[in-house]
Formats: structure tokens, C-alpha cells, sequence
């Protein structure tokens, strides 16, 4: 399962494309294409991985990202399980990076929107008041076309490009090597059903059809980083998602992360993301005490009421 290269059709009468998602296997598959890609997850969660990162996403949350750049967002399984419950719904938007043509895009008054673009070959998630307004204007462009729909989505861009609340995702340092992106794909595939129990080299080695010898070599150069560093990080992604959902005590999310003790828990939680469990979960649900209007018709947030 490498990372594809997707061909986007389009209608003749159209430059890019806009497109409503209502289930959650959608292109969940490793994959890249020319075309740079505008995402608001309206409703659903799950993690996403872009170039070298691993992220959680949930409702309401806006992503950049760049022409070829890898990626595919898995969503959690209980939107498989629990469809009719815990529905799905994202927007996309695939556009060329010069499909507005040349003499345009190097107009000097539009450098904003070529210095977002560039951000953009690492992806960017789109935070503060800049989300929602552009979520908003992703909305808008599926009722209409034409003229009216480029410029929403020239709107978006500069939204994005003007706003302080945006997170660049993957490492400057990354790169693809397609050649060899087979055997990373099912490393990620493999590691990502089971990192809750310890993977041995052996085990990993032969998914990667590589000796144990080599596999750490070969990981670390085409990732950047160790398989025991990748491993963490998905522990620790996975942490997250459980203190931001509040339905496990801290210690529980502990060893439901994949980690043996609470000491070694608590040590990479906060090499990782710089802050203690405890304070991670406190901060991020004293920002979300305000929920947008789209998240309130969420299952779990009408039980929860």
C-alpha cells in the first residue's frame, strides 16, 4: 500500500473542484497528488498523518495541504461502527497551485497567497478565528460556481494567510521517497492497529520485508526519525485524544496509550508536547468552553448536555 498518486477529474466548466464527504473511508489511504487540498472536518475525529506528523483531528478543524505532499486521515472507528450515531461529514477542496495562472500569481499584490501556498507544501492547520470564517466560505462554494466560487476560495486563502492561528504540520526536513514509500506505508499501517502492545524489531522487520538489521537504518532515513521516537509520538497522539475527550482519568489514559507505568507516561507526554497530561487536558478544555454551533448537533455532545 504505498502512497498513490491521485488523478482529480474535474468538469470541463471548472478550474478546481468542491466536494461533500458523508462517509469515512474516503482516499483513507497513503496517498498524494498535484493538486493542493483545502479540508474542514465538519463533523468526525480521528488522526491525521501529513508528511512526518501525527495529529488528531475532530469537528471543526481546517487543513492546508500542499501539492504532493503525503497524507491520509484515518477516522476513529466507532464512525464505522456506529455510523447512523457518530456521523462523518467533511468538505474538500483540490485545486492545481497555479491554476489561476502565472501572470496572477506572481502579481505582487498577491505574495500572501504565494508565501501561504509555499507554507503549504508542509501542510498547515488553521486555528483561531480563521477556521470558522474559513469553513464558512468552504460552505459557501458548494452552493455556488463559477466566478463567485474562485473568489471564496482566493477569501479562504487569504484567511488562512493573514491569520497568526495557523501550525505548520510536517518537519522542514521531511521528504518522500515514493520508491521506498511501499514498505513506510505498512510500517505506519502496521504500527498504527498495534502500538498499544510492544512491537519487537523482528516483528516490525518483516513487515517492512527488510532484516532486523537494517530496519532502524532504513526507517530513520527515509522519516527523519527512530521507529522508538515514531512510536512515542503515536502514544502520546493518542493520549491526546483521550484528555481531550474526558471519558478516561488520567491514569487510565495511561496504560489505554500503549505506555507500562505512569512515570514513563508522564516523562515523553511532556518531552512531546510540553506540557504535564493533567495541564495539557486543563488548557484545552478551558479554550473549548465555548463550542461552535456545528459541533452541538454531535451525539456525544447532545448526551453529554
Amino acid at each position: 500500500m504505498k502512497p498513490q498518486l491521485l488523478r482529480l477529474s474535474k468538469e470541463p466548466t471548472q478550474s478546481f473542484t468542491v466536494r461533500r464527504d458523508l462517509v469515512p473511508d474516503v482516499n483513507n489511504k497513503w496517498h498524494y497528488h498535484a493538486e493542493i487540498e483545502l479540508i474542514h472536518f465538519s463533523k468526525g475525529k480521528g488522526t491525521q498523518f501529513v508528511g512526518d506528523s501525527i495529529k488528531h483531528f475532530q469537528s471543526g478543524d481546517v487543513v492546508l495541504i500542499g501539492s504532493e505532499l503525503p497524507h491520509l486521515c484515518r477516522f476513529d472507528e466507532i464512525h464505522f461502527e456506529k455510523a447512523a450515531t457518530h456521523p462523518v461529514d467533511t468538505r474538500v477542496v483540490h485545486f492545481h497551485p497555479n491554476f489561476w495562472g502565472e501572470p496572477f500569481t506572481n502579481l505582487p499584490e498577491n505574495k500572501i497567497l504565494k508565501d501561504v501556498l509555499e507554507k503549504a507544501k508542509r501542510g498547515i492547520k488553521v486555528g483561531g478565528q480563521a477556521r470558522k470564517v474559513v469553513a464558512e466560505l468552504i460552505e459557501k462554494m458548494l452552493q455556488v460556481d463559477g466566478l463567485e466560487r474562485m473568489l471564496l476560495l482566493i477569501q479562504a486563502l487569504h484567511e488562512i494567510a493573514k491569520s497568526s492561528g495557523i501550525t505548520v504540520l510536517s518537519s522542514i526536513g521531511f521528504k518522500s521517497d515514493y520508491r521506498e514509500s511501499e514498505k513506510i506505508s505498512d510500517i505506519y499501517s502496521y504500527t498504527f492497529k498495534h502500538f498499544k502492545k510492544k512491537i519487537s524489531l523482528e516483528e516490525i522487520a518483516e513487515i517492512a520485508n527488510v532484516s532486523p538489521n537494517s530496519f532502524c537504518r532504513f526507517f530513520k532515513q527515509k522519516t527523519g526519525k527512530t521507529y522508538s521516537q515514531f512510536i512515542l509520538e503515536l502514544k502520546v497522539g493518542h493520549a491526546c485524544k483521550l484528555l481531550i475527550e474526558d471519558n478516561f482519568t488520567v491514569k487510565q489514559i495511561c496504560y489505554e496509550s500503549g505506555f507500562n507505568n505512569f512515570a514513563s507516561f508522564h516523562k515523553y507526554f511532556k518531552v512531546i508536547t510540553g506540557k504535564s497530561p493533567s495541564a495539557y487536558q486543563k488548557e484545552f478544555l478551558k479554550k473549548n468552553k465555548v463550542i461552535p454551533m456545528y459541533y452541538n448537533e454531535l451525539p456525544q455532545y447532545k448526551e453529554a448536555k
